[in-house]
């Protein structure tokens, strides 16, 4: 679905209100139905929580309707069906297109064993998400009885849908769904920023194969042009960090040892809040290195 503007929509039809936000929430354009009879809002976040409302005050068997219309996670025979076009970017968006065998193993048991106890699939935000959070998250959510995993599931599912109209409707307000992870490289050797150091940002995974998220050259701040992961969550998971130090001081005709004392510096961290901002900083000389939680 193309973007388009919260003004635009306040002087819509309600039929071309609803079928431009009938995909927020999964196969149910019940909401903006509902939602397009409270017209104009003020700002995107007015429109949300006029969309949580409607599934708020809607009756169990819809509110389970809603829950239900959400496809598995890494389901082989739903993903050969087809998913809509929204859950299939978010379940890509976390490598659940590229699991490996111990990892669909692992998701089909989880799966099932959540399905045989609640009678309606897991939900969870994705793109907060990365391939061990959410096998993680299941083992955390299977002892709890169907009303917490009902709540639980709505909470997800308004997650879901905040990122989806922030990503669809462009307002002078934002929903708060964005988080930031940044890097600053200083070289302690020379006392300033260190400028063209190569770095890969990868994804851990505890079965499957790690995955490279980014890679970057720091500018002449020590900085990347554009942080590591912007303008969406960073996902929950652990990371590794790579600097090129060796490469970074030979060019600069520091004398070093060859090969180099310290030639690739990995830095492995986690990241836990999503909308936050993580700021994973480098102090380095040809010799040694520090780093520190940053904000």
């Amino acid at each position: 679905m193309s973007q388009t503007t919260l003004s635009e929509l306040n002087a819509s039809s309600k039929g071309d209100f609803v079928v431009q936000l009938s995909n927020v929430f999964e196969y149910s354009p019940w909401i903006a139905e509902q939602a397009a009879s409270l017209r104009p809002f003020a700002g995107v976040v007015q429109l949300f929580d006029a969309m949580k409302a409607a599934v708020d005050r809607a009756p169990e068997e819809l509110r389970h309707a809603l829950i239900k219309a959400h496809p598995d996670l890494a389901d082989k025979t739903q993903r050969a069906a087809g998913l809509t076009a929204e859950s299939n970017a978010e379940q890509n968006s976390a490598g659940l297109d590229r699991l490996s065998d111990a990892e669909y193993e692992a998701f089909e048991r989880v799966n099932n064993a959540y399905r045989a106890k609640f009678g309606f699939p897991y939900i969870v935000c994705v793109r907060r998400q990365t391939r061990d959070s959410i096998l993680r998250d299941f083992e955390r959510r299977l002892p709890n009885d169907a009303a917490a995993e009902t709540q639980r599931s709505v909470e997800e599912i308004f997650r879901i849908a905040a990122l989806r109209l922030d990503q669809l409707v462009i307002g002078d307000d934002r929903l708060k769904v964005h988080g930031r992870l940044s890097t600053h490289v200083l070289d302690n050797h020379n006392g300033k920023p260190a400028s063209g150091i190569e770095l890969v940002l990868t994804e851990l995974s505890e079965l499957g194969a790690a995955r490279v998220i980014t890679r970057a050259v720091t500018n002449s701040d020590g900085r990347t042009d554009v942080p590591l992961i912007g303008g969406r969550p960073v996902p929950i998971g652990r990371y590794e960090l790579t600097f090129s130090v060796g490469r970074y001081f030979a060019a600069r005709g520091v004398p070093i040892s060859d090969p180099p004392f310290l030639d690739e510096i990995p830095l492995r961290f986690a990241a836990s809040e999503p909308e936050g901002h993580l700021h994973v900083p480098l102090l380095v000389t040809p010799w040694s290195y520090a780093t520190y939680r940053g904000s």
